[in-house]
């Protein structure tokens, strides 16, 4: 980890992008200073997409339904719903900065959101980082049983629909590690992504606009999928690697 804003370099979208590729991320002290670290774990967590448990409780309450999943859909409250205070945690690591370069990102097409709705209310949800076929969980939150877990059951579903090949957990929490989520190192964690981003053909645009041609598609899954064809597709395993489409 390195110093606080130690390189004095302004960060826009791009560089954040650049980090990214390089396996590095951005966090915050708090909310309430607006300076930033360069995160680089020497264990990194991932979600290997093959290799996913669905808890038999949550899997009977995603059958049961009574919710509805939108996906890139207000990007401010889901950021929002993650700064709040939880159970444990006083105050965010999400401070102004955060906030402005993610929704810069999510303008851009290389972040994305997943939300849980339930009775007309944002319950909870998470959103991370879209490059390659490697997709970068940054944040989650739940403020209703299960919430957020069903938010990470539909995520799955998206990337291995969407030929994605890497799920970044970035550390690895109780939450997480009933999912199947494991610590690699650093170096295993690099060869990884290195792949992944490989996979993609193509590179951002001028603008910075995610490439189209060989990138991990999020939005290839429809929203309207019934809640057993999400688990179905959770749980096949496919090949890994890339995708040939």
């Amino acid at each position: 980890m390195s110093s606080l804003d130690d390189v004095m370099i302004e960060i826009t979208p791009q560089v954040l992008l650049k980090a990214y590729t390089c396996g590095i991320f951005p966090m915050a002290e708090s909310a309430d200073n607006n300076g930033l670290y360069w995160i680089e774990p020497e264990r990194r967590g991932i979600l290997p997409l093959n290799a996913v448990h669905i808890p038999r409780s949550l899997a009977r309450t995603i059958r049961r339904g009574g919710f509805e999943v939108k996906i890139d859909n207000d990007f401010d409250a889901v950021i929002e719903g993650c700064a709040e205070p939880r159970a444990g945690r006083r105050s965010t690591w999400i401070n102004g900065r955060i906030r402005s370069l993610y929704r810069e990102l999510f303008a851009l097409g290389h972040c994305h959101t997943v939300e849980v709705w339930q009775d007309g209310g944002l319950t909870g949800g998470l959103y991370g980082v879209h490059i390659g076929r490697a997709f970068f969980g940054e944040s989650m939150f739940s403020r209703a049983r299960d919430a957020s877990k069903i938010a990470l059951v539909y995520l799955i579903a998206r990337l291995k629909h969407g030929g994605f090949t890497l799920l970044d957990t970035q550390f690895i929490t109780d939450h997480l590690e009933r999912f199947g989520a494991v610590e690699i190192s650093r170096q295993v964690f690099q060869q990884r992504l290195e792949d992944a981003l490989n996979c993609s053909q193509g590179s951002s645009g001028a603008d910075g606009r995610a490439a189209a041609a060989s990138e991990g598609s999020f939005s290839a899954l429809s929203t309207n999928k019934p809640p057993t064809d999400v688990l179905q597709l959770v749980r096949l395993t496919s090949k890994a690697g890339c995708a040939t489409e």
